[in-house]
């Protein structure tokens, strides 16, 4: 496989995993309430989810999840609950408080569910599958692929997103300031559940 026939999967792996939403803001949320170092967690959490969650697109789970709608309605009520009730913790929190018994950022696994739990995700790993199928000569190839390309895409995109949070815990002062830019995360949060729904 030459560079030039996997450029256009990183790229496209590389922008949808960049673009804002509720991974990355809670990446950004969570850099600035608890640093790099224990924001690593969620961000292996996401990057797995998204790594697994492509090479099971690959494999043909996302047209199960399509041929039952019932299963796809419940997974997109429980994915936009687990994200608003996020999405009130980071809006109601203060300013960082990095006391390590006082706080504790999502973990592992709640990263990874929040990906098992999008619609979209699974809209975009599952068109990623068709649109790169070509790459790979079996379905376990391409997930082996999708899930390298998806799962590096997100690690380098959160970290860049958390390092933006850890430089506004830097930056920001007063308590006052804290209260808008965490309501304004929160509501990005929130907002980010919209396309699943449209």
């Amino acid at each position: 496989m030459s560079p030039e026939t996997i450029l256009p999967l990183a790229v496209f792996a590389l922008i949808s995993t960049g673009s804002p939403g509720g991974a990355t803001t809670l990446a950004t949320a969570s850099g600035a309430h608890f640093g790099f170092r224990r924001s690593m967690p969620l961000m292996v959490g996401i990057a797995a989810g998204l790594a697994s969650m492509a090479a099971a697109a690959a494999a043909g789970l996302a047209g199960v999840l399509e041929a039952m709608p019932s299963l796809q309605l419940a997974m997109k009520a429980i994915g936009s609950a687990y994200l608003l009730w996020l999405a009130g913790k980071v809006a109601t929190s203060g300013a960082p408080r990095l006391d390590k018994d006082l706080a504790k950022p999502t973990s592992l696994l709640g990263g990874a569910w929040l990906l098992w739990c999008n619609p979209k995700a699974w809209a975009m790993t599952l068109g990623a599958a068709a649109s790169f199928a070509a790459l790979a000569s079996s379905p376990a190839a391409l997930g082996v692929l999708l899930a390298l390309a998806f799962g590096l895409a997100a690690a380098l995109s959160l970290s860049v997103w958390c390092a933006a949070g850890l430089l506004m815990a830097r930056v920001l002062r007063t308590e006052r300031q804290w209260r808008v830019v965490n309501m304004a995360l929160g509501v990005l949060l929130a907002l980010s559940i919209l396309p699943m729904w449209l």
